[in-house]
């Protein structure tokens, strides 16, 4: 016979899995690197020059306009910190340039900030 404690134990695993889906890093539509970040989803584009963008869509993956936003970079290049700032560029684009160049992979965070004054943070 099967104890009462047994069965909800088991009957719960699936509620104590639930956060592993959350969305793993993809591509995003212009070929980089998409991250959840809060209520948004972060593209962060690095092509091996000091220019990058970080595309901002909402969690349908509507762009949603960057005009008022502010994003901090720290990205991680031949094991230093390379920190700039991001801003609007158009669109639903914040763009900014690195001291150095920026390769594709790179690891790093970009925080944001939001015209309202909520923040979130991307991590690659």
């Amino acid at each position: 016979m099967i104890s009462r404690h047994f069965l909800m134990a088991v009957l719960s695993l699936p509620l104590v899995a639930l956060p592993a889906f959350a969305h793993e890093p993809g591509v995003g539509a212009n070929g980089g690197v998409r991250v959840d970040a809060g209520h948004y989803h972060a593209e962060l584009v690095a092509d091996g020059t000091p220019a990058i963008s970080l595309y901002l869509s909402d969690g349908a993956d509507k762009p949603v306009a960057a005009e008022g936003f502010k994003a901090s970079a720290i990205m991680i290049v031949d094991g230093k910190a390379q920190r700039f700032p991001l801003s609007p560029a158009g669109g639903n684009r914040l763009a900014g340039t690195a001291a150095v160049a920026i390769p594709r992979g790179v690891k790093g965070v970009v925080q944001i900030s939001a015209p309202d004054g909520a923040s979130a943070q991307a991590k690659y």
